[in-house]
């Protein structure tokens, strides 16, 4: 009987997990819709902003480029890992701290590499390195375009001072619920857009092509930035909601199974009970 007993624990065990899991996974998918519209509605508007400037900045004279466009040696790399702050999300984070460490172990070998984490699993990856130069985990609590923005102009102002020669992010670009993709994108220095870039060269520009680059640059990193965040943000939902309607189903199938071995061994002690029983009264028959 002590053996049906810890059956009956286990399937109470089970079964509790399995209301915390399909709570967790509803929970998740209400955020995902939230998250997901608001992903897919900036996509286009940061895709087309980033196109712009780049086909502007390609028709732009080498000596009149931009400071944010500087290529220099690489020697200082910072990459931005966008993680979530909770766990609970399959391979969501794993795959980001993967990407980063195979970029610091094979892409920048030979470089010096710091990390700025956005998100508390990628601090926890790296803050025993001692090369975490910030941790911005807390702009989940209030993920709103000017607090990125503030992240965004901190990058900047640290790769025109010097400080790094590049910088590229890191993150989970959402597909749908259950495919997220790693994406590595360069933020800084701005790459020019590859191709032919004499389109559209019959615009007049107003003010100068220069001072409109100028102005474009800045809200355009910070729009790609808030783009990654989000992307991320989105991502991490529909990983959650995916792993906990797996994990819920794994929990459905293991209960079944439990109470399919619970009843086993139920009838298969009250068998034994009653071949006693009948073995008990053949002896005193005898």
């Amino acid at each position: 009987m002590a053996n049906l007993k810890e059956i009956r624990n286990r399937i109470s065990s089970v079964s509790s997990t399995m209301q915390i899991t399909s709570a967790m996974k509803m929970v998740s998918a209400a955020k995902l819709k939230k998250a997901q519209d608001a992903i897919t509605a900036m996509r286009p508007y940061a895709d087309k902003l980033t196109e712009l400037l780049q086909s502007l900045s390609a028709t732009l004279d080498a000596d009149s480029g931009s400071k944010f466009a500087d290529q220099r040696e690489v020697k200082k790399v910072l990459l931005v890992a966008i993680t979530s702050n909770r766990g609970l999300a399959g391979a969501f984070n794993s795959n980001i701290i993967k990407e980063v460490n195979r970029l610091a172990s094979e892409t920048y070998a030979n470089q010096e590499v710091s990390y700025l984490a956005i998100g508390k699993k990628a601090n926890d990856a790296y803050k025993k390195t001692n090369k975490v130069i910030a941790n911005k985990s807390d702009v989940f609590d209030d993920l709103t375009f000017e607090n990125v923005a503030d992240i965004a102009q901190m990058l900047m102002d640290k790769f025109v001072e010097g400080e790094f020669d590049k910088i590229e992010i890191v993150y989970n670009k959402f597909k749908n619920a259950a495919t997220q993709i790693v994406m590595t994108e360069q933020f800084l220095p701005i790459t020019p857009m590859e191709g032919d870039s004499t389109v559209n060269l019959d615009y007049i520009f107003e003010p100068s092509k220069i001072e409109i680059v100028e102005q474009l640059i800045p809200k355009s990193l910070k729009t790609q930035l808030y783009k990654s965040v989000r992307d991320s943000f989105a991502s991490e939902h529909g990983a959650r909601m995916t792993a906990m309607h797996k994990a819920t189903d794994n929990a459905t199938e293991l209960r079944d199974q439990l109470k399919l071995t619970y009843n086993k061994a139920r009838q298969a002690a009250i068998t034994n009970e009653i071949l006693e029983i009948v073995g008990g009264a053949e002896a005193l028959n005898n």
